[in-house]
């Protein structure tokens, strides 16, 4: 449990400002993450890491020198949004590209994907490296499906030694990827975890008892053992990785990562390793240089895992190299020139000059800050249950990541209002805040519903109701497209189409839109319901697919719950196409 907190809701923005006050020497706070405190050599690549806070070391204490470039820091165990990853890249890069490089988690493909996007519109070489090292998560014949769990650490070592080495971004990613390839990962947990201002663990295991291939994110194992010995996990965590080695045991030198997970601690690692070591040896295996600690850890979550990368010359050389960040060392790296670090210096934001918009169009937006306040109220209503069926399978968070972007989307309309804005800048000011704030799956998806229904819509003309009901359609399509979510994947793909559809359908038969999106709120209300006899096939609940059955998505559920509050303000008042 988190027992040193202000409001939850500021946790992660506030351990980033203490993170950075703490280790001046190492980094310096930009909007969205940190940065190294040096300024690297022109035509450096630039390593940017990110994901969820709660997880220290990672992301955050890998920046600094033979490491990580950059860091963006996301709400805790949310994926940063594109907006963070964009500004920590530009604050990071020097001219010779950028290499994102992340767990391979749902959100942070999104974000970061997206902040890939913008980088290389404007004009700045990007590549994407995912880490996909656990085993528990997917089968062998699907690896890229897998997550990235603490194999994290040793790619972003090798990518970040090799990027001070000099070479361009073509050979760190390539590297990069091939760290990946031959990094393996297993875990362990006898306990789960609580976040801040929340009173119960995002899982339990029942004494006694061991999760067995658990996640960083609070996710539950795929089966439950008897609570072992040390020496009984070690064999269990070597025996499962070698049925997976890279290449014969036998005479193969590895890197290899004991990982504790927060509540398990360094005198308990030296006991599990003393095995792991016999073990290993017994195999023909010779390790180098071990690390054994907390690398990427899950609050308080007692919980132990092994990697194991199985090295070649090249990789063993980056494994090796020195490195200086806040909270890994290794060998001694060449100090930068006090004149060479940036100072920190307040920037002040900047607003941007809003597009004209009409009479018409500005009350309209008034109309849709009245709707995004009541969808606001009715997520603040049901957060905890939003966060009860997302812990079934999931990691339960999202009924507190659907709270902060709904939160930040009315206090962003507001602002917009105040100075004027139509109804289309409205809605892409309160998508980019809600995605910005939010973060993760939900905060990337709803941003792009609400930017697409802003664009459609327009500052100018009142809304029409097959304007509204192609901007939905057109939601439905993005969000397939960006994340790859298929009708019956059980996310709430499974209510947006086929409400879109009903709508687009009760329209085109005459009724305003009041009446069709009413009509068209039952099909919603049943679609998400209908995601109860399915079997996830998308995100962090996926290795766990078969504990969701009987548990409709907790996204699709929150769909369903914004559309009927919509249908609900759209028939007390006046259509916003009246």
């Amino acid at each position: 449990m988190a027992y040193l907190y202000n409001n939850p809701s500021d946790f992660a923005d506030e351990l980033t400002a203490g993170f950075a006050a703490a280790y001046p020497r190492w980094v310096r706070q930009v909007p969205g993450g940190v940065v190294r405190a040096a300024t690297p050599k022109p035509g450096t690549v630039a390593v940017i890491t990110g994901g969820g806070s709660g997880h220290y070391p990672a992301f955050a204490g890998l920046v600094g020198p033979g490491m990580a470039h950059g860091a963006a820091m996301g709400n805790i165990f949310a994926s940063p949004s594109a907006q963070q990853v964009h500004a920590v890249a530009k604050a990071a890069q020097a001219g010779g590209g950028v290499l994102l490089t992340y767990g391979n988690y749902a959100g942070d493909v999104l974000n970061f994907n997206q902040a890939q996007e913008r980088l290389i519109a404007e004009g700045i070489r990007t590549v994407t490296v995912a880490v996909t090292d656990d085993i528990s998560s997917a089968p062998a014949s699907e690896s890229h499906k897998r997550r990235g769990i603490a194999g994290d650490l040793a790619v972003f070592k090798v990518a970040g030694a090799c990027a001070d080495a000099g070479h361009d971004l073509d050979e760190v990613s390539r590297m990069a990827a091939l760290a990946n390839s031959r990094t393996r990962s297993f875990g362990i947990a006898f306990s789960g975890c609580t976040l801040p201002g929340s009173t119960a663990a995002l899982f339990t295991v029942p004494e006694g008892k061991m999760a067995v291939g658990m996640g960083i994110h609070g996710e539950p194992g795929i089966r439950e053992e008897d609570l072992p010995t040390a020496d009984q996990a070690a064999e269990l965590l070597v025996c499962s990785l070698l049925e997976e080695a890279v290449q014969e045991p036998r005479g193969s030198r590895v890197g290899l990562i004991l990982n504790g997970l927060g509540a398990v601690k360094s005198e308990e690692l030296f006991v599990v390793y003393r095995r792991i070591a016999e073990l290993l040896e017994e195999a023909g295996i010779t390790v180098v240089d071990p690390e054994i600690g907390e690398m990427v850890t899950s609050f308080q979550m007692a919980g132990v895992s092994l990697s194991l990368l199985w090295l070649n010359d090249e990789l063993e050389h980056y494994w090796k190299a020195p490195a200086s960040t806040p909270a890994y060392r290794k060998g001694a790296v060449e100090e930068a020139d006090e004149a060479a670090v940036v100072p920190v210096t307040a920037q002040e934001p900047t607003r941007e000059a809003l597009p004209p918009s009409s009479e018409t169009s500005r009350r309209v937006a008034a109309r849709v800050h009245d709707i995004l306040q009541a969808v606001k109220n009715v997520i603040d209503a049901n957060v905890e249950e939003l966060g009860r069926i997302d812990s079934v399978a999931g990691d339960g968070d999202h009924g507190i990541g659907m709270q902060r972007g709904a939160a930040a989307a009315v206090e962003a309309a507001a602002e917009a209002l105040n100075r004027g804005a139509g109804a289309r800048t409205l809605l892409v000011f309160s998508g980019d805040a809600w995605a910005h704030r939010a973060g993760g799956t939900s905060g990337a998806l709803w941003g792009m519903i609400l930017n697409t229904l802003g664009e459609r819509l327009g500052d100018q003309d009142a809304p029409s109701a097959p304007a509204v009901a192609g901007a939905i359609r057109d939601a439905g399509r993005k969000i397939m497209e960006f994340g790859k979510a298929q009708l019956g994947d059980k996310t709430l793909v499974d209510v947006l189409v086929p409400f879109a559809e009903a709508l687009g359908h009760e329209v085109a038969a005459g009724k305003p839109l009041s009446a069709a999106w009413s009509d068209a709120a039952v099909v919603a209300q049943e679609s998400a319901d209908a995601t109860a006899t399915l079997i996830p096939k998308m995100g962090r609940a996926r290795p766990l697919a078969e504990k969701s059955l009987g548990t409709p998505d907790a996204g699709a559920v929150s769909m369903a719950l914004i559309i009927r509050t919509v249908a609900d303000r759209l028939t007390t008042k006046e259509s916003i196409n009246d």
